[in-house]
């Protein structure tokens, strides 16, 4: 069980954390410390929070108790990096751990930015997607200088709970971010798009939603589970002179399998460029 943990940031991606941690019993509500921006999203985040986890706003003195604990994550929103690492060397003094354990969320920001703005901290990397608030996530982590076996162990811990992790060079994250990170909104655009044509065949709204988002899972847990390459399964599927293989030659023309990759290449770009 982890001694304690300070969150510096609570929006989805944190809570799809934590909140799992506790419930697994990784880690009590009380040995949580957290601090948001403001007072009014104190207020609005409370009555949704496990009961004896401790919230402060910025602005509270006592926040300065999240800086403390010996494993702090980080996940505010980009544009508010830089006002927290001021934040976080103004009270560099008052640290009770020599080197406590930053490990952030924040997409596009290199562990050389982080160990600049964070000089006191050892730093950890890490993406991580949507799909951990359902327990089925994709963690990627690079490790920044310093990090010993026994803080990589505690750092694997806390995703474990919430996804598959991945121990990868920084230099693959951008890549590892454009798939996987970025990629629910792409399964989600299609599932749409599914649902779209469905109805315009004349299906409900509501039956062609279910019907699009069940299709999907259930394919990729057959690709996962019968351990099948996707052009075999596309092959099964698609009967000479049949249905499929006339939607897949529309397809083909129209670029969709090209418009998938350089939607993947562009994002990853995208993440390299923000760093």
């Amino acid at each position: 069980m982890l001694s304690s943990l300070g969150v510096i940031g609570l929006g989805r991606m944190a809570q799809a954390l934590v909140f799992p941690l506790i419930e697994k019993q990784k880690i009590t509500p009380e040995r949580i410390f957290a601090v948001v921006g403001r007072q009014k999203s104190v207020n609005s985040l409370r009555p949704s929070l496990p009961k004896g986890l401790t919230l402060f706003s910025s602005e509270d003195q006592a926040s300065v108790g999240v800086w403390h604990q010996p494993i702090q994550l980080l996940a505010v929103k980009p544009q508010q990096l830089e006002q927290v690492a001021i934040k976080a060397k103004d009270l560099e003094l008052s640290y009770k751990v020599a080197r406590p354990l930053l490990i952030s969320l924040l997409a596009g920001v290199s562990l050389k930015r982080l160990q600049s703005l964070f000089p006191n901290h050892n730093c950890v990397r890490v993406v991580a997607n949507t799909p951990a608030l359902v327990g089925a996530g994709l963690t990627g982590i690079s490790w920044g200088d310093g990090i010993n076996q026994n803080e990589k162990k505690h750092v694997k811990d806390l995703f474990v709970v919430v996804s598959e992790v991945l121990e990868l060079p920084e230099s693959n994250l951008d890549a590892f971010l454009a798939l996987t990170s970025s990629g629910p909104a792409y399964v989600a655009l299609m599932v749409e798009a599914l649902a779209d044509g469905a109805v315009a065949a004349g299906l409900s709204r509501d039956l062609s939603l279910h019907l699009a988002s069940r299709t999907l899972g259930g394919t990729a847990l057959l690709l996962k589970e019968k351990n099948i390459h996707p052009s075999e399964l596309k092959d099964m599927v698609a009967s000479p002179g049949g249905t499929t293989i006339a939607a897949l030659r529309h397809l083909e023309k129209a670029g969709f399998r090209s418009a998938l990759i350089e939607a993947v290449v562009l994002a990853a770009e995208r993440s390299r460029e923000l760093a």
